[in-house]
């Protein structure tokens, strides 16, 4: 009934449609298997896109050749840059989506690639000859044979939904788990375990009294995330914020003895930096109230998403609660939170490329190996569909470092460190965050992917040469450049800055605190008419790497140093328990994980720097 596919992807969320159209992309003949054709791409939680170190994540899928940034950018409907007020490491884009037309939209493109089919079913287990994966089973028997497959589960491997004592099977509201394939994994020798998530009550918008709320607008000028000439957003939907109050916290409270996190029926750990409001009522008891986010789901629906607000108390709580919010006082609800476990498999399992060290040719990405969040999952979506395409031309898989892109910070921290609670991306976990800026992050990545085999991207390939000689003529400009005290000193003497004396070049100017690249522009027109030539983001760019380039230099030295330790190869085949001179918990962990490198293995939790000059004077180092 089925050809052979190059590869099939289970589960058709972020990471399945990411990894589908990478594997399509590189060449791969792809069948996309999901439960329910409706729900391709839904946004399961937050109708949102991007946030801190998040955003930086859209942006490097983009420059990488995937469609979140694109899908993100036709259907938009509030844009802002966060954290432009500190520096340009933790500029972080973020945009409200329309729910409906964000799984629309992704839907249309892959529809409209040759190279994906469709299967509509549950799929309940692999089909596996001697080590390697050579199909999928679905749920009325049917195999599809494959050449690599790559599971992209989500929340639905034995998901368990949980609103006060109520409980039951789902793996998302109102669709049914997803059985067989945890059971078939622990057969064939994977670790399991369980985590936990939640999401917030739906609101019917019309009920509330906005008025009482703060207004929280999308930027004067919004950007967009991908690279590509998607629309520009011409209006925006308002969010709002609103708070909790101490009668709120008490009225929570009367339902913690029903609560499935507390009295122990939950057993999978949650996300700590995204708790529910019962979690941070309990941990941050001195505090009396919490902010919550009113985001619209929508431009043609009333429906509200409470951010800040998820709970698994019981409904009749939540509701009576909530309507204690100021400018929720008639709110009227369409659904209650609610809680959700679901099965994941320590990611300390994988190899780099997120293939399994068990069964060849198989790959993980998203919730399955620990971690949350769109963003995240997406970006493992498509680094498992490009090497799942890699694995089944027998070429060397695609890997990106950590100082390469937070990409490469997150699989990296997924497989040497693991996770016992869903793992979520921050600009903290980056050692190198002022080189994986969201602004550069074509100019980084969309070569690497094109010499990986990544096909379409000859005209971003072009467009990042012309930024990068617009870098380089704007910086050359602002250096050679005399500025004359009497058109400067107007604008300088505005904003508490020292006058001129004598003609300086413009760049000693620029690097002044308080002082901008736009503002120079307005404030000298001959300035800006020798720019004019160069868009504002190349612009940016040159501002950006001219004010830091000393942090740019020192961070650029430390990679090179630790990229010797990356050109160190570790054999799979060596044994490390014969080298006595290691610590116990070392031999273990070097043996669990088995690091492609020295640079590596010093990342692996439990191995010291004692460990790794063991292992240099192994190899000869």
């Amino acid at each position: 009934m089925f050809p052979e596919y190059d590869v099939v992807v289970v589960g058709a969320g972020h990471a399945g449609c990411e990894a589908a159209v990478a594997a399509a992309n590189m060449g791969s003949k792809v069948m996309l298997a999901t439960m329910n054709m409706q729900t391709i791409a839904q946004m399961s939680c937050n109708p949102a896109m991007g946030g801190v170190a998040k955003g930086q994540i859209v942006r490097e899928i983009d420059a990488l050749g995937g469609y979140s940034g694109i899908v993100t950018d036709h259907t938009a409907v509030q844009f802002r840059m966060l954290n432009k007020s500190k520096g340009p490491a933790m500029w972080s884009p973020r945009a409200q989506s329309d729910r409906m037309l964000f799984a629309a939209k992704w839907r249309e493109m892959l529809e409209a690639h040759e190279n994906i089919d469709f299967w509509q079913e549950m799929i309940t287990g692999i089909v596996v000859k001697g080590e390697r994966v050579v199909g999928v089973r679905t749920g009325i028997g049917l195999e599809i044979p494959a050449k690599s497959v790559v599971l992209t589960n989500g929340t639905f491997l034995n998901g368990l939904i949980h609103i006060g004592e109520k409980q039951f099977g789902g793996g998302r509201a109102g669709e049914r788990a997803a059985k067989g394939i945890t059971e078939q994994l622990l057969e064939l020798g994977f670790e399991a375990g369980r985590m936990k998530t939640g999401t917030p009550p739906r609101i019917d918008g019309r009920s509330l009294d906005y008025s009482k709320m703060s207004v929280q607008l999308g930027d004067e000028n919004p950007g967009g995330f991908s690279y590509t000439d998607t629309p520009q957003l011409e209006r925006q939907l308002p969010c709002h914020i609103t708070y909790t109050s101490n009668q709120v916290h008490e009225t929570l409270k009367t339902g913690f003895d029903r609560s499935p996190m507390f009295n122990g029926r939950i057993r999978g750990l949650g996300p700590r930096y995204c708790p529910s409001i019962e979690d941070k009522i309990d941990r941050f008891a001195d505090r009396d109230r919490h902010q919550l986010f009113v985001e619209p789901e929508g431009w043609s629906t009333c429906e509200i998403y409470v951010n800040g607000f998820s709970s698994s108390l019981p409904e009749d709580v939540q509701y009576k609660a909530l309507r204690q919010v100021e400018g929720f006082e008639n709110m009227k609800m369409f659904r209650p939170g609610y809680a959700i476990e679901y099965d994941f498999f320590p990611p300390t399992q994988l190899k780099p490329s997120l293939e399994t060290r068990l069964v060849k040719n198989l790959f993980f990405a998203g919730q399955i190996n620990g971690t949350t969040g769109y963003e995240e999952a997406g970006s493992q979506g498509l680094i498992a569909g490009m090497n799942a395409h890699l694995a089944v031309e027998d070429e060397e898989p695609f890997i990106l470092k950590r100082s390469e892109a937070y990409i490469g910070v997150l699989i990296d921290d997924l497989i040497n460190k693991g996770t016992k609670e869903p793992y979520r991306m921050f600009t903290s976990r980056a050692e190198y965050r002022v080189l994986l800026r969201q602004d550069n992050a074509d100019i980084r990545l969309t070569s690497l992917a094109a010499k990986a085999g990544m096909q379409g991207l000859e005209d971003r390939l072009e467009r990042v040469a012309e930024k990068e000689e617009a870098d380089k003529q704007i910086q050359k400009f602002l250096r050679d450049y005399s500025i004359q005290p009497d058109l400067i000193n107007p604008f300088l003497e505005s904003i508490n800055s020292a006058p001129l004396k004598q003609s300086v070049k413009l760049n000693t100017v620029l690097l002044r605190p308080g002082v901008n690249l736009v503002d120079i522009i307005e404030a000298v027109p001959a300035v800006g008419e020798h720019l004019s030539p160069y868009d504002a983001e190349s612009q940016g760019l040159a501002e950006v790497n001219m004010k830091y380039e000393g942090y740019i230099r020192r961070e650029q030295e430390m990679v090179d140093k630790m990229n010797r330790l990356e050109s160190v190869r570790l054999h799979d085949d060596l044994d490390y328990h014969s080298l006595v001179s290691l610590s116990m918990e070392a031999r273990m962990k070097l043996t669990q994980i088995k690091p492609r490198t020295i640079g590596q293995a010093s990342r692996i939790s439990g191995v010291s720097p004692a460990d790794i000059s063991v292992l240099l004077v192994h190899v000869g180092r």
